[in-house]
């Protein structure tokens, strides 16, 4: 029995990456292929771990390859799917771009088929998350005369709300910084950047600081939780209807839920 070699393709974690390492498994033929981001590397004792340097052109010209075979919407469907980070996302939108490629008609329409509806599943599921970040981000003004916000998003949404933010907020400077994943979205007026801070040992990201923020932006945190505890009414509080609007895990970066 032949029993193929499985080869593990490493690659960055970014999007441009992985359709890289697409490029990569037509170019070499590979038929037994898993994808394993840098930072979560793992030696296999049976396979080949190859390192895939990314490659815009190659990233380019797969995305093309991906667009003339799908919907608009079909192809962000898949970047979406991507930034969910699931296990094992790579292997699904890899089998759907083979199957894609093969089909004469759009795949993404055909929601009869599993892998299709599953994708759609969680490429809504990172839709939502998207939503709820351009609500619920609240900015604080530092000391530095920059507005900065924190966020601990379920999925990788920062790429997806930096245009909401620099058109809403296209007159001042801001951040805003993933914790979990250690990388946010810089604006200086112009444009807007990734970036990595090394933050204090000592910064709690639930509180405002005087150490970091302007005397005003103290004030103005107190009379914004003063004014939602003032228009709280008891009588009608509806805890259950609320955290489906605002679930809890948000809370603790929400100004007006803390003190």
């Amino acid at each position: 029995m032949l029993i193929l070699e499985e080869h593990t393709l490493v690659y960055d974690s970014t999007f441009d990456g992985f359709l890289t390492c697409v490029f990569q498994v037509y170019e070499s033929k590979l038929k037994q292929v898993s994808f394993q981001r840098k930072n979560q590397v793992q030696e296999s004792l049976f396979g080949i771990n190859t390192e895939i340097i990314t490659d815009l052109e190659k990233a380019d010209r797969v995305w093309k390859g991906i667009r003339s075979h799908s919907t608009a919407r079909g192809s962000l469907r898949l970047y979406y799917a991507f930034l969910s980070e699931q296990a094992q996302i790579e292997s699904l939108l890899l089998t759907y771009i083979q199957q894609a490629f093969k089909s004469r008609i759009p795949l993404d329409s055909d929601f009869g088929n599993e892998m299709v509806l599953k994708i759609s599943q969680i490429a809504k599921s990172v839709g939502r998350e998207k939503h709820r970040m351009e609500a619920f981000v609240r900015f604080k003004l530092t000391k530095d005369d920059i507005y900065f916000a924190n966020i601990e998003p379920d999925f990788d949404v920062l790429p997806l709300i930096s245009k909401h933010f620099k058109s809403r907020y296209a007159d001042q400077k801001w951040i805003i910084y993933d914790l979990k994943r250690q990388y946010g979205l810089y604006y200086d007026l112009e444009k807007v950047e990734m970036m990595n801070l090394t933050l204090p040992e000592n910064f709690d990201p639930t509180q405002t600081a005087s150490e970091y923020f302007t005397p005003s932006e103290m004030e103005f945190q107190t009379l914004w939780q003063n004014y939602f505890q003032s228009t709280n009414i008891v009588a009608r509080k509806n805890i259950k209807l609320h955290i489906q609007h605002v679930p809890k895990r948000y809370w603790k970066y929400l100004s007006e839920k803390t003190t």
